[in-house]
């Protein structure tokens, strides 16, 4: 069976100077591109939110828990890769959230419209690595959909950042609870 690295969201609005920056966040696109010739993996994925109307999943008074500011907007530039991040080895990249939250990597299509687990399924994967940007929201909710859907599951947490301490710790709670292996510390500001 292969194994596949899922990149989680490493776009200019989840990075220093976007919209919803998470402190390291270009630091984990330059990391990830620096070490993805290194890695031992069949197929490299990426995720992107890509919003069009993605109802109450924007607001002019976020609680930053079900609701946040304009982001990662079709079409702009902080919906964007950052610029540190070499996508010349991405295999696919699967767009997600245009009309909903879209947190995790499984509710993304291709530019065909395959969801991201048949199409990892379609390649022999069984075993997924996942990396990216928030630690404590994309890249948990990413993890747990790809252990719920069957695959092995890794987060790589060393090569993640998140939002804030409180909300890391929850999440990683949560990956274990469901059987998702843990490797490394999360970059974590504050």
């Amino acid at each position: 069976m292969a194994k596949a690295l899922i990149i989680v969201d490493v776009q200019n609005d989840f990075c220093e100077g976007g919209a919803l920056a998470v402190t390291g966040g270009a630091g984990i696109a330059a990391t990830l591109s620096r070490e993805l010739p290194g890695y031992d993996h069949d197929v490299v994925v990426a995720t992107r939110d890509h919003h069009v109307d993605p109802g109450d999943h924007f607001s002019e008074t976020p609680d930053f828990v079900r609701s946040w500011p304009v982001h990662c907007v079709a079409g702009t530039p902080g919906a964007e890769f950052h610029p540190d991040l070499d996508v010349s080895r991405v295999d696919e990249v699967f767009r997600k959230g245009q009309y909903s939250s879209g947190y995790s990597g499984f509710e993304g299509v291709d530019e065909r419209g395959l969801g991201l687990a048949d199409w990892l399924t379609g390649r022999g994967v069984d075993h997924v690595d996942v990396v990216g940007v928030a630690t404590d929201h994309c890249v948990r909710a990413t993890a747990l959909d790809a252990a719920d859907a069957g695959f092995t599951t890794t987060v790589l947490l060393d090569r993640t950042a998140g939002v804030s301490r409180e909300t890391v710790a929850t999440a990683l709670a949560d990956l274990r609870a469901a059987g998702v292996r843990l490797v490394g510390e999360p970059l974590v500001a504050g």
